[in-house]
């Protein structure tokens, strides 16, 4: 049966969904508490929607669709106040962050879903370690065949947003020495990494989509993790590669620029996507998950190497005038300071050196959520 067809949805909205970590506040380890904190935001009005996740330690949050950088960071403050005020009452610790420090993966609890005790039984102990956090940015195409151009047009641009919202250095107990290192556990699962390499929604839908099902491996997009998908259901691309930030500005900052990066690119100001794009996308992707910033990166048409940082501030002032017409240029300025200045990579390793800790980095984090920077 073919793929759903491709829903319309207005070009360069944006939404993001948000994973967060739940935290026992004595002990700074993560909290089996979703089913309480999930009951108590029940019984209140919510701006946007909370939803449960694979484990009971963490929770994920959604915006409404948004057409601004404004609208996204307006609607993530108030989902934040929202989520600070009710863990205050069950006295429960909430913060952003790709990876808990120093959880261990068997203490943690499958969330009592039909989906997600089905991803338990199917990925066994994989289930569990996927108790990590990450960002996820949803971008509208105007048709279908455009969704499928920016995500093969993004490619070379995927170290970017992996840098930018790099928060996972530290993984049961230890500095891991990447930037980012939840990523690592996301690839670990078989149908993860790039999506093929198809322009036309027909031949993705029609063909590759409904092979995949006869196979019986796929029964849903949702089974697909790539780091860019397709969203038939919404008309959107969905970016799935950022760890989730320690603040909900950065996460903001991080949706206008892949938005502003669509914009540029759907006016044809690049070169059109080929397969050969991809010859140096892992090293990229790895370069970006090991080193941050300092990573060293590939372009896939020039074959230029440079840094992750001087990539960044180079596009930066290339998309200015599109993030100007998009209201966007505050989420820029918050992105150069991030790029010339420090990651939460960075912070969190800095919190590590001055506690001494990694409890020292969860009472850190917790408290950089609540902020307003």
């Amino acid at each position: 049966m073919a793929l759903q067809p491709f829903q319309h949805s207005e070009a360069l909205s944006i939404g993001v969904e948000l994973e967060l970590q739940l935290v026992d506040l004595s002990t700074f380890d993560l909290s089996a508490s979703s089913p309480d904190l999930l009951h108590l935001l029940g019984k209140h009005p919510f701006p946007g929607s909370v939803t449960p996740e694979i484990t009971e330690s963490m929770i994920e949050i959604c915006t409404d669709v948004q057409s601004n950088y404004s609208g996204i960071l307006t609607q993530l403050q108030d989902i934040r106040d929202s989520l600070v005020s009710a863990t205050d009452k069950l006295n429960i610790g909430i913060c952003g962050g790709g990876t808990h420090p120093f959880q261990r993966w068997t203490d943690r609890k499958i969330f009592s879903k039909q989906r997600f005790e089905k991803v338990s039984a199917l990925y066994g102990y994989l289930a569990k370690q996927f108790t990590v956090f990450g960002q996820h940015i949803h971008v509208g195409c105007s048709s279908s065949d455009d969704a499928l151009f920016l995500l093969h047009s993004l490619n070379r641009y995927v170290p970017h947003f992996i840098a930018l919202s790099a928060s996972s250095p530290f993984v049961q107990g230890g500095d891991t020495l990447f930037h980012s290192a939840r990523l690592n556990t996301v690839s670990a699962f078989p149908l993860s990494g790039r999506a093929p390499f198809l322009l036309r929604w027909e031949d993705f839908s029609n063909d590759y989509y409904v092979k995949m099902e006869k196979t019986g491996v796929i029964k849903s997009m949702k089974d697909f993790y790539w780091d860019i998908r397709p969203k038939p259901e919404y008309g959107t691309i969905e970016l799935r590669i950022c760890d989730t930030p320690l603040n909900v500005e950065r996460a903001a900052a991080l949706a206008a620029y892949l938005q502003v990066l669509c914009a540029y690119l759907l006016k044809k100001n690049e070169l059109e996507p080929v397969e050969d794009d991809y010859l140096v996308y892992n090293y990229n992707r790895f370069q970006a998950c090991r080193f941050g910033l300092e990573g060293a990166v590939v372009h896939p048409k020039t074959y230029e190497t440079r840094s992750v940082r001087e990539d960044i501030f180079a596009t930066l002032s290339t998309i200015t005038p599109f993030a100007e017409s998009l209201g966007a240029l505050p989420a820029l300025k918050e992105l150069y300071k991030v790029t010339s200045a420090e990651t939460d990579a960075h912070f969190l390793r800095q919190q590590y050196d001055e506690s001494g800790s990694v409890e020292g980095i969860v009472n850190a984090s917790i408290q950089r959520f609540r902020e307003t920077t």
